[in-house]
């Protein structure tokens, strides 16, 4: 299992990870995926002492996680870290026509990794941003987002990062149900869907459901 005793865990990312917490409590973990994957693990490991910390804020790209990365991850001192980013980098382009070029992109998301390794040699998960075709405009984002999720799997395999592969998880999923049950906009998860990333999420770190 990916997680050991006394773990500092950190979650880092957007809106899908920031689901409204609390900002003036720093424990809180939002209402989504996080929240989820925490709970479900510390009910199954309390003895092992696990902390799991929420950092993620609506909105944000990875410009805006390189901007605050020493306060909201290196000064927390986490052991391991999960970035989830990149969906926001493609949605700028088309509602404010301010797009992230993908070399922009690896250039970030590279620079946040090689701190978080360099500076705490943390472990690190790097989870896959998704979009499904809800409404049907959004089909369009796919000639942005698709070469930035690869992106994000050539970057887990270089730094020897736990991958969850969300896109074609929830592409898989949207056979069983239709996509907006997953995701009502394309993007922002349901609580079926944040269940469903809270599942890949334990399953990627190795964790054997009972």
């Amino acid at each position: 299992m990916l997680i050991s005793q006394n773990e500092v865990v950190l979650f880092q990312g957007d809106s899908i990870t920031d689901t409204s917490r609390n900002r003036d409590n720093p424990n809180d973990l939002g209402k989504g995926y996080a929240m989820m994957a925490a709970g479900l693990f510390n009910s199954m490991f309390p003895e092992m002492g696990i902390t799991f910390l929420n950092r993620g804020i609506s909105g944000n790209r990875v410009k805006d996680l390189q901007g605050r990365w020493q306060e909201d991850c290196l000064d927390l001192k986490p052991t391991l870290v999960s970035i989830y980013i990149g969906i926001n980098n493609t949605w700028r382009k088309f509602d404010r026509n301010d797009p992230t070029s993908a070399e922009d992109f690896e250039a970030g998301l590279r620079d946040l990794l090689v701190q978080t390794r360099d500076k705490l040699g943390a472990k690190l998960m790097l989870i896959e941003p998704f979009v499904l075709p809800v409404p049907e405009d959004r089909k369009s984002w796919r000639t942005d987002l698709d070469p930035k999720i690869h992106i994000v799997r050539e970057l887990a395999r270089e730094f020897k990062a736990v991958l969850v592969p969300l896109d074609g998880l929830f592409a898989q999923a949207s056979t069983r149900a239709n996509a907006a049950f997953w995701a009502p906009d394309g993007v922002h998860p349901s609580p079926a869907g944040h269940a469903l990333i809270a599942g890949a999420w334990l399953q990627a770190a190795g964790v054997q459901f009972p």
